[in-house]
């Protein structure tokens, strides 16, 4: 049991090391420095958020409120720090997707009865 743990923590410190936060870290320092910027991309988070937590609890937003936060991306995407940050962390979400999937692909035979 300790090795698998031991193989999780080498695998988080490997996150950690990674390019992909390397370059989150890294956009954030410099969005931090602008303070529009930082305005910006703290306003996007927040709604984001409670357009996520209504989801959550089963209350879809309209439509028209799903565009706003499609358009309010493409407009913070222009910014260059506040891009290589959404790209650095789309790329990061892409690895955890594929461990998440290694796993579960390792486990998914588990409960066959052959």
């Amino acid at each position: 049991m300790t090795l698998i743990y031991d193989k999780a923590n080498d695998l988080a410190t490997s996150l950690q090391e990674s390019a992909e936060v390397q370059d989150i870290t890294a956009a954030l320092k410099l969005i931090e420095a602008d303070p529009e910027s930082k305005r910006m991309l703290d306003d996007f988070r927040t709604r984001q958020m409670t357009i996520q937590q209504r989801i959550m609890s089963g209350d879809m937003p309209p439509q028209e409120e799903m565009e706003q936060m499609e358009k309010l991306f493409e407009v913070l995407s222009l910014n260059l720090n506040i891009r290589r940050l959404f790209d650095a962390e789309q790329r990061l979400s892409v690895i955890i997707q594929d461990v998440n999937k290694i796993i579960s692909d390792s486990l998914a035979n588990m409960y066959d009865s052959n």
